[in-house]
């Protein structure tokens, strides 16, 4: 039986970054809608906008498209869609706390983040996190909820949101998984970059990069064999220009993040009763 479409609204003002997402979008679960010509135009209204959201799963959103005066509507009525923002990683938030950035020149990963963006919301519904405020958590707010919605629209409960094993670092092609592998040296690449200088930037690359990390299932050797390229590449450069290269040791710091990180979501991917099975592509508990 072949998998529901899950409809995306697109907030895309760039024609080639909207083709671009629609490209890597192709054949898979995801249904990318065109931009509404009033935002192409600018001049979408919230009420349209709050129209537009209430007929999909999900939202790209092109960074700096989606103003503020929107969000605090949105978040009021308690619409919390589970959101790509495309853009360069800087610390900020566009739309809502379970958000997933992405870097135009990391659209490979898209697939991963939409899977990573859903999941975290469903998470946060769990955890009682909702985008309404205060007295306003009515049955507005609690007909928003994704996991209801998916429940009402598809016949499936929100929590059936899942890694795609078709969709697996082993699964791809060749030339599809070294384009995704690419990708992620470019995210961590953005780790390092900012993971002194700028924590806020350094976490949201950080969380794309484990994202994709896991929905991929990257092998734990694979990730650290990014890690340790980078910083020889790094020592390489550095070297040239005649500076030192000690400090490169602090960078470790990085990678314990990233395990630290991927491990959680792994334990959190496993219900309390499921068995254990060590993988051993993976060198990580997933379900057996």
């Amino acid at each position: 039986m072949p998998e529901p479409h899950l409809t995306l609204a697109s907030l895309v003002v760039d024609p080639r970054l909207q083709q671009a997402c629609g490209v890597w979008l192709k054949g898979g679960r995801y249904q990318l809608l065109p931009p509404p010509s009033s935002l192409v135009g600018g001049t979408l209204s919230t009420a349209e906008l709050e129209q537009l959201l209430d007929q999909v799963d999900a939202v790209l959103i092109e960074d700096g498209v989606l103003p503020q005066p929107a969000v605090a509507h949105l978040l009021a009525r308690g619409m919390r869609l589970p959101a790509v923002v495309i853009g360069a990683v800087s610390g900020r938030l566009t739309y809502h706390e379970g958000e997933v950035h992405l870097p135009p020149d990391q659209l490979e990963q898209l697939t991963y983040s939409l899977d990573a963006a859903f999941a975290r919301v469903l998470s946060q519904e769990l955890q009682g996190i909702s985008g309404g405020n205060g007295d306003r958590q009515d049955e507005l707010s609690e007909g928003w909820k994704l996991g209801n919605r998916l429940k009402e629209r598809l016949g499936l409960l929100g929590v059936f949101y899942k890694r795609d094993p078709d969709r697996f670092l082993r699964q791809l092609a060749e030339g599809e998984r070294r384009d995704l592998l690419d990708s992620l040296e470019r995210t961590y690449r953005d780790l390092l970059l900012s993971y002194f200088r700028d924590p806020a930037a350094a976490n949201q690359a950080l969380e794309s990069f484990v994202n994709t990390a896991f929905f991929s299932d990257l092998p734990i050797t694979k990730t650290v064999e990014i890690h340790m390229n980078l910083i020889d590449g790094f020592s390489k450069q550095l070297k040239l220009e005649g500076h030192r290269t000690e400090f490169l040791q602090d960078y470790r710091l990085a990678l314990l993040d990233v395990m630290a990180h991927l491990c959680e979501m792994y334990r959190r991917s496993i219900p309390a009763d499921a068995p254990i099975a060590l993988s051993a592509t993976s060198g990580t508990e997933v379900l057996s």
